[in-house]
């Protein structure tokens, strides 16, 4: 089973999807990683301001800060190699990294793209 690790910058919770001013391309990079995770890949997914151990107990990870420092989140690993740095990818690229098809997302009556999943915090 294949592994998808996703090292965020520092959020006010572990999605960033809180909060009176909700980021939209976070709400559909939850989604798609919950869709991902339905696709027989183990995602798990830290926070820097929530869970700075992981952080430093991963060399690619502190390699990685190293050289391009903050820049780099968020940084995405496929069974421990870096495979997108500085931005959330699509559902079509996070399909293409893991070796998945990936299908289209639902959508509203009027076209627009709708959530997979209800993600509440804080």
């Amino acid at each position: 089973m294949k592994k998808m690790e996703v090292f965020d910058p520092p959020m006010c919770c572990s999605t960033g999807v809180c909060g009176p001013k909700v980021d939209p391309a976070l709400v559909q990079f939850a989604a798609d990683l919950n869709w991902l995770s339905t696709k027989e890949v183990v995602v798990e997914r830290y926070n820097l301001a929530q869970q700075p151990h992981a952080f430093a107990a991963n060399e690619t990870v502190k390699e990685t800060l190293r050289q391009r420092g903050h820049k780099c989140l968020p940084l995405i690993l496929l069974d421990g190699a870096a495979v997108s740095q500085g931005r959330y990818p699509s559902r079509v690229e996070l399909a293409g990294f893991a070796g998945v098809e990936p299908e289209q997302q639902a959508q509203s009556p009027s076209g627009a793209q709708l959530p997979v999943i209800n993600s509440r915090c804080c």
